[in-house]
């Protein structure tokens, strides 16, 4: 177990700081004292379907001291890699106005009907129509490249249940359309890593990564030399972290537990 100071922290945020739309006990005070302790903090959410903004007023709301700056989501990500590497290619988005929300903010071209299309990005779509799904399948079957904002099976609802996610509608145009994704964005991918480097100030030896997914926050902080904090307010049990094959450096029952 590595014992360095921790000066910077990359944070989760469902499962880690709400279960549905309910903040997790002590969440929002931990945060705040980090915070007031100096502590280099960022946001780290595989979520695709809504902006920064939206992420940053659900923690103010929980009484969380952020800006929506801190927030690195798989949607502004995925707006960030087609804005510096395909800046001139149009865009047919499948998913909810968050996403569209961030792409709009990265000056994005989003193409006018799917035929036109050089990439479909997909992410969760909770108002999901049999049109919306068609066009993506349209777009496809025209040319498009496929980007997932991340490939999660499941998200946890409001009430915090168990919810189909991004794969469930990857897997249709998938299947559909006979292709496969070209690039998937969010955790554990280098995509959401290097962001987080671009924006923190820290080198990773002094910085953690708390969230309650193995493969999704352990397994990246692992892979590129962060601290790990599981914390147990998900869908990880501890005996699934025991026998992990890449086990999180610390183990808490939540946030408001983790001791730096």
């Amino acid at each position: 177990m590595r014992e360095k100071e921790i000066k910077g922290l990359i944070i989760d945020i469902d499962g880690t700081v709400f279960h549905g739309e309910q903040v997790i006990d002590g969440a929002a005070e931990i945060l705040n004292f980090w915070d007031q302790r100096g502590m280099e903090m960022v946001f780290l959410s595989n979520r695709g379907n809504i902006s920064r903004k939206t992420a940053a007023a659900r923690l103010q709301r929980a009484g969380v001291n952020v800006h929506y700056e801190q927030m690195i989501l798989s949607s502004y990500v995925s707006a960030c890699f087609l804005k510096t590497y395909y800046p001139t290619q149009e865009v047919w988005l499948f998913g909810d106005k968050g996403l569209r929300e961030e792409m709009e903010a990265a000056g994005i071209k989003l193409a006018a009907k799917p035929e036109d299309a050089d990439w479909v990005v997909i992410t969760l779509h909770e108002t999901l129509t049999y049109k919306d799904l068609n066009a993506a399948f349209r777009a496809v079957k025209s040319g498009a490249n496929i980007l997932a904002t991340n490939k999660d099976k499941s998200v946890p609802d409001k009430e915090g249940k168990e919810s189909i996610d991004v794969a469930g509608m990857i897997g249709a145009i998938e299947t559909a359309a006979n292709r496969q994704t070209d690039i998937v964005i969010g955790k554990p991918s280098h995509f959401m890593m290097e962001a987080v480097m671009k924006k923190m100030v820290h080198p990773p030896e002094q910085c953690m990564i708390i969230g309650d997914s193995l493969f999704s926050d352990i397994v990246m902080g692992y892979a590129f030399g962060y601290q790990t904090a599981l914390v147990l307010s998900g869908n990880t049990t501890k005996a699934e972290a025991d026998s992990a094959v890449k086990p999180p450096d610390y183990i808490f029952s939540s946030i408001a537990a983790v001791q730096l």
